[in-house]
């Protein structure tokens, strides 16, 4: 919703803790022709992964977030898998008198 962007969402039926995001249209990828000779290892959506895991620990949900699919690399979808691994605990912090 903060990009502009609806995914479509895929779930794996061998576990229940892992699902896919796919976007048909990926904003970031605006802001890339090519990837430079030598680099193609490079993966400048990472940072979508990066967001996504950060706002699940925001509500204490620990996951993977890796990309499976990438339309800078010639994919037809961008495919983002998330795996959630544990809900983290709420540590409450004690107030010094």
């Amino acid at each position: 919703m903060y990009l502009g962007v609806t995914p479509s969402v895929s779930c794996s039926n061998t576990t229940e803790n892992e699902f896919f995001l796919m976007l048909d249209k990926n904003p970031l990828v605006d802001f890339v022709e090519e990837l430079p000779a030598g680099r193609c290892s490079l993966c400048y959506c990472n940072l979508l992964c990066g967001v996504i895991r950060g706002a699940l620990e925001m509500v204490h949900l620990a996951a993977e977030v890796t990309f499976v699919q990438d339309r800078l690399k010639g994919d037809d979808v961008t495919e983002i898998g998330i795996t959630f691994l544990k809900k983290l605990e709420d540590k409450k912090h004690k107030r010094k008198k």
